[in-house]
Formats: C-alpha cells, sequence, structure tokens
C-alpha cells in the first residue's frame, strides 16, 4: 500500500507541473515550438538550431529542478512561383527534479505550413503540428523509507521491503497551432497565434491502477516589433495559456540596438529588456547577437509567496542559436516574400 501511495504521489507531482506550465522557459520566445508549433520557421535564414539550459529552486530544496531543450528548424521555399514555405523540426526536452530524480524527456518532431495571402507584403496564414514521444521515470533508489532508519539512523545500505515494478511510462503527445503574421508599413511586424497542447490528454500514471492524465493546455501568443530609430527596435512577446484549473500569462520587452548592419549573415546586435511571468518572477535579461550566433542570459527574481523561502532568488537560464542561409535551390534568402522574423 505505500508504495502505490508513493507511485501516486509522484505521478501527481509530475502532471500537476505539466498541468500549471508544462516545460517553460523564461526566454520563452527563443523555444517557438514549445509556444505555438506553427512559430516554426518565423526568422532569417533557412535554419536555426537553439539550445536552452535552465537551473531553478535550488536555493529552496537544495536540489535544483533542471531543465534542458534543443530545438532545430529547416525552412525552405515550396515554389519559384508562390511565396508559399514548408518548415520541419525538431524538438527535444529533458527536466528533472527532487530526490528521486523525477524526470521526462521529449522527442517531438514538427511540421508547418506557411501560406502566403499577399503577393506585396510579408502576410502569412500558418498551421503547426507537433507530436512525438515522451518518456518519464524515477529513481527509487534515491527515496529514504522509513525501515531504512535504524535507531533513529538512516543508512542507503539498510534494506528496504518497498519495491517497484514500473518506474518508468511512455507515452504519445500530439499539439497543433495556428498562427497569422504581417507587416503594416514595412516596418512594423506583428504576428497573432494560437495553439492547443496535449490533443488526447495522454495517460502519465506510472501505475495501470491510476488513470492520471495530463490536461489539455490552451494557448495564445503574440509578439510585435517596431523601429525606435535607424538602429533599434522595440520587441514585445506575450504568451497566455490556461491547462485544467491553472492560468498563467508571461511577457515583456527587449530594445534592440544594431551594432553592424548588414542584408545577409553579417549583422551584429545587442538587446536588453524584462520580462514577466504573472504573481510568479520578474526577469531581466540580454542578448547578443554576433553573425550567425545569439547568446541570451537571464534569471528569474521570485516574487511568488515562496519569495520569502527562496529570498526572491530562481533560477538562472541561458540560451545559445544558430540560424544561417543554405547554398540550395530552394533558399528563402532568393525569395521577395518570407514569413516575419525578429
Amino acid at each position: 500500500m505505500y508504495k502505490y501511495l508513493i507511485v501516486l504521489l509522484l505521478t501527481i507531482s509530475l502532471a500537476g507541473a505539466s498541468t500549471g506550465q508544462d516545460i517553460n522557459f523564461s526566454q520563452f520566445y527563443e523555444m517557438p515550438l514549445l509556444r505555438n508549433p506553427a512559430l516554426a520557421g518565423l526568422y532569417k535564414g533557412d535554419v536555426r538550431i537553439t539550445g536552452a539550459v535552465r537551473s531553478q529552486w535550488g536555493s529552496v530544496s537544495g536540489v535544483p529542478f533542471q531543465t534542458q531543450a534543443l530545438g532545430t528548424e529547416f525552412k525552405f521555399a515550396l515554389s519559384t512561383y508562390s511565396n508559399d514555405y514548408l518548415a520541419v523540426g525538431l524538438q527535444l526536452t529533458n527536466d528533472m527534479a527532487g530526490d528521486s530524480k523525477l524526470g521526462r524527456t521529449q522527442l517531438l518532431p514538427s511540421i508547418t505550413f506557411h501560406k502566403s495571402l499577399d503577393e506585396d507584403t510579408d502576410s502569412y496564414l500558418s498551421l503547426g503540428f507537433i507530436g512525438g514521444a515522451v518518456q518519464q521515470r524515477f529513481d527509487p533508489t534515491k527515496l529514504k523509507f522509513d525501515d531504512q532508519f535504524v535507531n533513529g539512523s538512516y543508512s542507503s545500505t539498510n534494506p528496504t521491503r518497498q519495491s517497484f515494478s514500473n518506474t518508468n511510462v511512455t507515452y504519445w503527445d500530439a499539439s497543433v497551432g495556428m498562427l497569422y503574421s504581417t507587416e503594416v508599413g514595412g516596418n512594423v511586424k506583428f504576428y497573432l497565434g494560437a495553439s492547443y497542447f496535449h490533443l488526447t490528454k495522454p495517460r502519465v500514471a506510472f501505475s495501470p491502477d491510476n488513470d492520471v492524465r495530463l490536461n489539455a493546455k490552451m494557448m495564445l501568443n503574440g509578439g510585435i516589433s517596431a523601429p525606435l530609430s535607424d538602429y533599434d527596435r522595440l520587441i514585445l512577446y506575450v504568451d497566455a495559456f490556461k491547462q485544467g484549473g491553472n492560468q498563467q500569462a508571461q511577457g515583456g520587452f527587449m530594445v534592440k540596438h544594431d551594432l553592424v548592419q548588414s542584408d545577409d549573415d553579417e549583422t551584429m546586435s545587442i538587446s536588453g529588456g524584462g520580462l514577466m511571468r504573472w504573481n510568479d518572477a520578474i526577469i531581466p535579461l540580454v542578448k547578443l547577437d554576433i553573425y550567425k550566433l545569439g547568446i541570451g542570459l537571464s534569471y528569474d527574481v521570485n516574487i511568488s509567496k515562496l519569495k520569502a523561502a527562496s529570498e526572491s532568488r530562481g533560477g538562472y537560464e541561458v540560451t545559445m542559436s544558430y540560424r544561417s542561409f543554405l547554398n540550395i535551390r530552394n533558399s528563402s534568402m532568393d525569395m521577395m516574400r518570407c514569413p516575419v522574423n525578429f
């Protein structure tokens, strides 16, 4: 009975974290496939590779919640006679938390179609799909049980009567998204989108006796980029989502200053700004773009009810991205129209 209670609590813990906000990064705009699969391909170039590393709550639990992600996107024109594009991608994520090493790994391929709506402007309607395998697990050898305490002293070498028939589970997940993107006056670019995650509400319980499912998540996305001067742009991002009985909003701004301007891959810029997750954290950030490489750094300042225990310390996050044009026949470099990019 005791082991079933532990398995149930672990399952609820993982499902509960997912219900709140799934895997979420402070620099959420760097991981478009986790926001909306229709956002794949909204960048300048043919290929983009983005990695992110996040560590948080180490000041509270002593064992930080760690998350890593790697996303790839490849965009190509469907025809020289139209401005339509197809983007294919792959999203890999891994997270781990707590003494039990409760974790989850996702491998999610994606495909996105960008339909041109206007021959004279970069106006597109985009439809995206992402889906694949998810594996979650925990390590029971990292848990402490009552019968391992002898005379009030614990030792991991003390035998325990507790055993677990299943410490990992694999399930399939799928999500869809839609996006409208355009430009106004040739200088102001924006997009609005909606996405629906966990279409099938997959079963995530470790024990077959428990029917614990991952709630569907509905999300709205927005972004706008407007010039402040010949060398500066204001960029705004916002997301709002609801999953089960929980809801959250996050957004913020960056001011981007061009150090070197170019029509190809040889641009350099520096950006700074701030983001906010409502009732959770304030997030200062900085980003440096050096030609094809981008590096971002942010830190969560906790403003939730945990700020007393955490002393307002949330966690750091580092992102790195690479994007470039390719020497291929259907490269987006040779096209007059292209989905908006920030």
